[in-house]
């Protein structure tokens, strides 16, 4: 959304509803995208800004009236998500479960938690072994708690496996009928931002600027569509996952690179042709 050439919230769910994409994220509420998504079935991950989360934290009330504000007085629009922090760090993720524990509660009292889920969204570097997978770990303390709380929830999180088997949310092996063994994961993983830049690939320092090309961005993009259809090694089954982004952003600030993640254009054609069926 960051940007001034992009086409209205409701061409892009028509454009989501031609293309046979299920479900959207957004960075913070607006009212234009839920005017739009009225009715649609477009099921929709909703961040809770950083910048709202201290607030919330601390003031139950204040979250309540958040969750009245921005969930419960939008009927017709399916949320799915409420993803409570993206990619927070230091001192500042100390806000994110108690956030999370006062909007769960809101919800809750609406009679909403069993159909609308709690998360908070993590980058990557919260592990601090990513390679093989299987060696996985979480290196920030912060994320323990969280996982405990999102095993006691049934809510899911926003990273990888490994990790979070580590933390406590271990499988547990169920006898079924005819005697086959099927694995319960008490905590389910969702993939909420994945993509990769078309372009912007010349500042010296960039990480993200290596291979920025529209081949490559078909590439990953198309090979992860199909990926996730077949979950992982660990876990086999469909991935639920979300693309970064529907365009390309003019206005947002870093690096160059960081604009050019979009898959379409601002007249709604394909910047390189991806199939999501």
């Amino acid at each position: 959304m960051i940007g001034d050439n992009l086409p209205s919230p409701s061409d892009v769910v028509g454009l989501y509803q031609s293309k046979g994409i299920r479900a959207m994220r957004i960075y913070f509420p607006d009212q234009d995208t839920f005017n739009a998504l009225k009715g649609t079935g477009i099921d929709l991950a909703m961040d809770v800004p950083n910048d709202v989360l201290p607030s919330l934290a601390n003031d139950a009330s204040a979250a309540a009236n958040w969750v009245q504000n921005n969930v419960l007085a939008h009927d017709g629009v399916s949320f799915k998500y409420i993803v409570v922090g993206n990619e927070l760090f230091g001192d500042a993720a100390n806000d994110i479960l108690p956030a999370m524990s006062k909007i769960w509660d809101a919800l809750c009292s609406a009679g909403r938690c069993n159909q609308i889920q709690v998360s908070t969204a993590v980058s990557f570097a919260v592990v601090k072994n990513s390679y093989p997978p299987s060696s996985g770990e979480f290196g920030e303390s912060f994320m323990f708690p969280i996982v405990n709380f999102l095993k006691n929830t049934g809510n899911p999180l926003m990273v990888i496996y490994s990790a979070l088997e580590k933390a406590g949310a271990n499988p547990a092996l169920e006898k079924k009928a005819g005697g086959n063994l099927a694995v319960d994961y008490s905590v389910s993983l969702i993939a909420v931002e994945s993509g990769w830049p078309g372009s912007g690939g010349n500042p010296v320092g960039a990480s993200l600027a290596v291979g920025a090309t529209l081949s490559n961005a078909q590439t990953y993009n198309q090979n992860l569509i199909n990926h996730v259809r077949n979950g992982t090694p660990k876990r086999p089954g469909n991935l639920e996952t979300y693309i970064f982004a529907m365009f390309n952003e003019n206005k947002k600030e870093g690096d160059e690179v960081e604009r050019h993640f979009g898959l379409f254009n601002p007249d709604l054609s394909p910047i390189y042709p991806l199939n999501f069926n």
